[in-house]
């Protein structure tokens, strides 16, 4: 397995200098001429939740392991945070899928299945990927090919969609700084879907206190306004953050975050994932 880290403002002059900058940390899978030399295999690009403010390790490599145990491809976007602002996290997940698909031969990655994963804020920075991908200022700024960075799908964790009745305040002013009340409805992703929106698959849990499961029914109905398709599940019992649900994304002393029905999610998402 490859594993380095890239910085992506080293590869894209258009997303600045930033202090912080965006480090792609890469779960690359090698071929062997025991199996396949040629296989070329799916891809998914996981930003962690933190509110816009950090980036969880628990919505990270552990992830990450999960899913390259299964054969993917796997990618970890250490995006800006505040007081980096909008459109600096927009541009940095795209120049990640832009940059994995450009390094489809060396890593081995199937160009037709490169999804976005994200949890909580990190579900709002994918989503906002998948609704927004291709805005011409994106296309400008990081010169990209036709499409280069648009996703095949998305995997959304208890995401943060609305910036209306059912937001999560927090992400939004750490997103957009002192121009959040002129420029929340920008960011709000469920009026930002349209025919050119890729499938998702969404999870969440009905007693969520952080970021109410209305963000994700918004969500699916916009999708299904468009006729997009995807597969949303409600879980009747969990807080938030769960990410794995099991011990390998607990911590000590907080029973809540192991939750095994909530966990199906995962293989869910992969017998989604194979049907794409």
């Amino acid at each position: 397995m490859l594993h380095t880290s890239i910085e992506l403002n080293q590869v894209f002059k258009g997303l600045g200098s930033h202090e912080q900058g965006a480090t792609l940390h890469t779960y690359v899978i090698d071929n062997s001429p025991e199996v396949d030399m040629d296989r070329v295999r799916p891809s998914i690009i996981i930003c962690p939740g933190g509110g816009y403010g950090f980036t969880s390790d628990r919505e990270a490599e552990p992830v990450a392991l999960a899913f390259a145990a299964e054969g993917y491809n796997a990618f970890v976007l250490r995006y800006s945070v505040s007081p980096s602002h909008y459109p600096q996290q927009l541009l940095e997940v795209s120049a990640a899928v832009a940059y994995v698909r450009r390094m489809a031969k060396i890593w081995h990655v199937d160009t037709d299945k490169i999804i976005v994963c994200g949890f909580s804020a990190g579900g709002h920075l994918a989503g906002h990927l998948g609704v927004s991908w291709q805005e011409q200022f994106i296309q400008d700024a990081l010169e990209l090919k036709e499409a280069e960075n648009k996703p095949n799908a998305m995997i959304l964790g208890y995401p943060v969609i609305t910036s209306e009745t059912f937001a999560h305040e927090g992400s939004f002013r750490n997103l957009l700084g002192e121009s959040y009340e002129m420029d929340k409805e920008k960011v709000s992703l469920e009026v930002l879907v349209s025919e050119l929106t890729p499938p998702a698959f969404i999870w969440h849990t009905f007693e969520d206190q952080a970021v109410p499961v209305e963000n994700s029914m918004l969500f699916a109905q916009a999708l299904k306004k468009y006729n997009i398709p995807f597969e949303l599940h409600i879980y009747p019992k969990g807080g938030h953050g769960l990410s794995l649900c099991d011990q390998r994304t607990a911590k000590p002393d907080a029973d809540y975050l192991v939750n095994t029905h909530v966990g199906t999610w995962f293989r869910l998402a992969i017998e989604w994932m194979n049907q794409l």
